[in-house]
């Protein structure tokens, strides 16, 4: 039997979850700091054999509270907020939910999976209220992506009509406004289009201009943990899992975070993280998001306690 997180998952396993959910009481350590998951796309909080299994699986071995965001009032709300819904909007819900939470006020970690992990850190910069201690990406897409390939989602017809729309018409105010993953598109061929027309990326990542908020914030972090999967056929390219990205200007050659302009300019104030030792690479050799429990006991639990 394989010890690991699978994100696939059937309508009846979520009812069989939320069963599990209702008449189960978990106890918590009040010791630890608890944490809060937040899903990627073509995914939601709670499907059993995805977020929600993480969910289970960290509350059982750590021993603590764990919330994993919901966008809206139902599981196909949340699904379709992973496609339909403006980061912005969702960042915004996101931190008024979170400040209102009583298990949260004295502290948490966070951890965000593939999408998610780009909104949690636009949390952390833009959401003063929250006190975030470790953040931890994983196969995150923090300077964007320039194609979707074998993207999750419910057909490859979908995925093909995503790419299609992308890339002829990412930086309409239409597309920009329709769909999620047209905020986060960053053309290396046109980045002055990019950094003048992206409504979330290039906003949280003080490409338009210096927001001192947004770099006060995030060096609040203890610790800022970025994974990348080596074998990645989703995320493309794989290096922005790490904040690297293409050179400007052509889309073969990348360059890693400290030879970017967010870096070398420290328009984020990464690199006087780094400096610190804030700012932690782990790798995993699989595809993307796809980890045994293992290799997340071995390599994340120090950040998680």
């Amino acid at each position: 039997m394989c010890d690991c997180i699978n994100m696939r998952h059937t309508r009846f396993e979520v009812v069989i979850f939320y069963f599990i959910a209702l008449t189960t009481k978990v106890q918590v350590s009040s010791e630890k700091l608890p944490i809060v998951l937040w899903h990627g796309m073509g995914d939601t909080c709670c499907f059993p054999f995805s977020l929600g299994g993480v969910t289970k699986f960290l509350e059982s071995e750590i021993n603590v509270y764990v919330k994993s965001i919901e966008i809206g009032n139902s599981i196909t709300e949340d699904f379709k907020s992973g496609y339909l819904i403006h980061p912005n909007q969702q960042v915004n819900m996101v931190c008024e939910d979170l400040s209102t939470d009583a298990q949260l006020k004295g502290g948490f970690n966070a951890i965000g999976f593939s999408q998610g992990s780009q909104f949690l850190r636009a949390l952390v910069q833009r959401c003063s209220t929250l006190r975030i201690h470790n953040l931890i990406t994983l196969g995150g897409q923090h300077q964007g992506v320039f194609g979707l390939p074998n993207c999750p989602s419910i057909s490859s017809r979908t995925c093909e009509r995503f790419r299609l729309l992308l890339n002829y018409a990412a930086y309409t105010d239409l597309m920009q406004n329709f769909l999620v993953q047209a905020t986060y598109w960053h053309d290396p061929l046109n980045e002055s289009k990019y950094r003048t027309s992206s409504t979330f990326l290039a906003d949280i990542n003080n490409e338009q201009f210096i927001n001192k908020t947004y770099v006060k914030n995030l060096q609040k972090l203890n610790k800022f943990v970025m994974v990348q999967f080596n074998n990645d056929s989703i995320v493309q390219p794989l290096q922005t899992q790490w904040f690297g990205y293409y050179k400007p200007g052509q889309d073969k050659e990348i360059q890693g975070l400290k030879e970017t302009n967010i870096y070398i300019e420290d328009r984020l104030g990464l690199k006087k993280m780094d400096d610190q030792n804030k700012i932690v690479f782990l790798e995993c050799e699989g595809n993307h998001l796809q980890f045994t429990k293992e290799w997340f006991r071995e390599n994340l639990f120090s950040y998680l306690k």
